[in-house]
């Protein structure tokens, strides 16, 4: 299978969240089973000179684009099995930042899907299924029914779109954009395109793609409601029967606390000596107090869907029990003012670090005793997982990926790998946290079993690209590979006893038997 993925950002190239995260492990494990995976980008100015000096340029043309013939070149890397394909214009991707959030991105992004489709042909490449992330790529596959289906190369080509997170859905005056893209009109309609008024990308990815797919399963079923549907949970009911729900992986290599070259000590689930050493280095990096108490951090953006206004409510209270917090992370001036004055408040025992530090969020999973996430709605998350994967017990508000990866602490069964609340409440969340701060100070047994059960929990991609594998199988009618034949040895015969009193004799030389083999 020849898979094509599609996104606005892939790390180590560029990575604004999570998204690239994605885009960089997926198809690498995709790749170890078998598929041969190609991923395409825009080439963003902010890309480091590091990966420019080692990009081959394959391809340039001009591209029409409304009224005008623009140019568009293709750059290529390849990295660990997978080829990377950059589409380069400087007036598109060579602004400041990687995402302007004005209407000039809705341009950005339909020259980026056209492009995407017209590089084909001149890099005599047709994959057999493209696959869409979130709304920057949701016009190809609107512009592959309407625009190339009809050729003879791009008529066996289907298009999964995947969901990484609703509420951003790219609106923006369909007038503008389609005098770009030449769409018929009757696309913008509520069966289509439009939305209350404006033109989609979101919503024309979830109507003309062959199949949707969403980042965990509990979130996959939260979107066909009103409360978490960001008013297409309509759409998304409709479509319910191509609407799949898989969890994401980490990179279970780059994140190893065993080989983590971003952090002071290592340490793995049977030796956690080195864990209690980050821990002690952290504190004196940042100036907290060197004692031996619950550090809990958190690595966020600072911005109300990940709860933080919860934490605001009842910081006070949790700062009234003996634990110190770490905040990691850039957002809304709201939050950032809030934890500067708990800072303030709190010396030696909150700290706020006021950047997008990827080093310093590497220290702080790695030396935290839990890791707060109250997210309003998550439609996966990684960085629980991430926590789980250092010894960081999580604690979560049971909503989308982080119901789906955290199974809240049993004390009758000594099961679980984290702590959660159902509601979306403040004093719940506090309670939840006294409970596991509890369980720190008074029973320590325990706790390391937690620790050692989370660090054991497999998050690696390995699990979810199967999934995939079989939905692209599904989608194309290809049928499961055969199981590989088993070969099963056949003992040589025992020689004969020899009777008794008498010597016993020499067996006669025997063929060595063949071996069989059989299916499984």
């Amino acid at each position: 299978m020849k898979i094509l993925f599609t996104a606005s950002e892939c790390f180590p190239f560029i990575k604004t969240g999570g998204l690239a995260d994605v885009v960089g492990s997926l198809p690498k494990e995709l790749v170890s089973q078998g598929a041969e995976v190609r991923v395409m980008l825009p080439k963003y100015r902010q890309i480091e000179d590091y990966w420019i000096m080692r990009m081959e340029h394959i391809c340039h043309f001009n591209m029409q684009f409304g009224s005008y013939s623009v140019f568009c070149g293709v750059d290529s890397i390849v990295q660990e099995g997978v080829r990377f394909y950059f589409i380069d214009n400087l007036a598109m991707f060579g602004g400041d930042k990687v995402y302007t959030g004005d209407e000039e991105e809705g341009f950005r992004f339909a020259f980026f899907c056209r492009a995407v489709l017209e590089s084909f042909k001149h890099l005599d490449y047709y994959p057999d299924v493209i696959h869409c992330n979130d709304w920057q790529t949701g016009l190809i596959p609107v512009l592959l029914n309407d625009q190339y289906r009809q050729l003879e190369e791009y008529s066996h080509i289907r298009t999964v779109f995947t969901i990484h997170n609703l509420k951003f859905q790219g609106l923006f005056d369909w007038t503008r954009i389609n005098s770009v893209l030449g769409l018929n009109e009757g696309y913008f309609s509520p069966n289509n395109l439009e939305f209350y008024g404006l033109l989609s990308f979101m919503k024309a990815g979830l109507v003309f793609s062959n199949r949707i797919t969403t980042v965990s399963p509990t979130y996959a079923e939260e979107i066909r409601t009103g409360y978490f549907g960001e008013r297409l949970d309509g759409l998304l009911r409709a479509r319910q029967n191509v609407l799949t729900g898989i969890l994401n992986g980490i990179d279970v290599i780059s994140f190893d606390p065993n080989t983590d070259i971003q952090i002071p000590y290592h340490y793995n689930a049977e030796d956690l000596s080195g864990k209690k050493l980050c821990k002690a280095a952290l504190q004196e990096e940042l100036g907290l107090e060197k004692r031996d108490v619950p550090l809990i951090g958190l690595v966020s953006r600072l911005t109300s869907q990940k709860g933080l206004d919860l934490i605001t409510c009842v910081l006070n209270d949790i700062m009234r029990m003996d634990v110190q917090m770490i905040i990691v992370g850039t957002g809304d001036p709201y939050f950032e003012n809030a934890f500067r004055d708990a800072q303030y408040r709190f010396p030696g025992r909150f700290v706020t670090c006021l950047r997008h530090d990827e080093n310093m969020a590497r220290k702080t999973y790695a030396a935290c005793d839990m890791y707060l996430m109250p997210s309003q709605f998550e439609p996966c998350g990684l960085s629980q997982m991430i926590a789980m994967r250092y010894g960081t017990i999580p604690i979560v508000r049971e909503t989308g990926g982080l119901r789906d990866s955290v199974l809240p602490y049993n004390w009758y069964t000594d099961d679980g790998n984290g702590f959660s609340f159902h509601d979306y409440n403040a004093h719940d969340m506090l309670h939840v946290m006294e409970h596991a701060v509890g369980y720190w100070y008074d029973y320590r047994d325990v706790w390391a079993r937690l620790v050692k059960r989370a660090m054991k929990t497999d998050f690696s991609w390995a699990v979810s690209a199967r999934k995939y594998m079989e939905l692209y199988r599904n989608l194309l009618g290809i049928p499961e590979p055969a199981p590989k034949p088993v070969r099963r040895r056949i003992a040589k015969p025992a020689a004969p006893k020899a009777a008794t009193g008498a010597p016993a004799a020499k067996p006669a030389a025997a063929k060595k038997p063949a071996s069989k083999k059989k299916s499984e």
